[in-house]
């Protein structure tokens, strides 16, 4: 399937009927065929941006998308979609964006390596960075 196959089967998907949990899973899905496209199709790292932040405010606006205790997160699924854009952010050297989505990420039990160690990286920048003796 190509690039723009696979998307148009992705909003065709979240336009159909279905839980908060499916959509998750088409998202996440998209996601980890477009990683595997990432070098024949020029748009896929930009479309797992766009569709693993979609799969996070989903997961926010409806904890049991990756609940199986769908009165709240405590046992969720193991997300990759997220931590891969997170992993993508950081090769890239954007740490403070990636720990902010890794902190996000934490309400739902996973997360928090990702988080200690963009948590290191982002105060290494910090006390690098020359102050401003105006």
């Amino acid at each position: 399937m190509s690039g723009e196959e696979l998307l148009a089967r992705v909003w065709e998907a979240l336009e159909l009927p279905g839980s908060a949990m499916d959509y998750h899973f088409v998202l996440q899905n998209a996601v980890d065929r477009l990683w595997g496209a990432r070098g024949s199709y020029p748009a896929a790292l930009e479309l797992i941006e766009v569709f693993a932040l979609l799969d996070l405010e989903l997961m926010e606006a409806a904890p049991q998308a990756v609940s199986f205790d769908h009165t709240a997160p405590v046992s969720c699924v193991r997300v990759t979609s997220v931590p891969r854009l997170i992993g993508l952010l950081e090769r890239e050297g954007a740490f403070a964006e990636a720990l902010g989505l890794a902190q996000r990420l934490t309400r739902f039990a996973q997360g928090e390596e990702a988080v200690r160690r963009l948590s290191e990286k982002v105060g290494a920048l910090v006390a690098e960075a020359p102050s401003d003796g105006g």
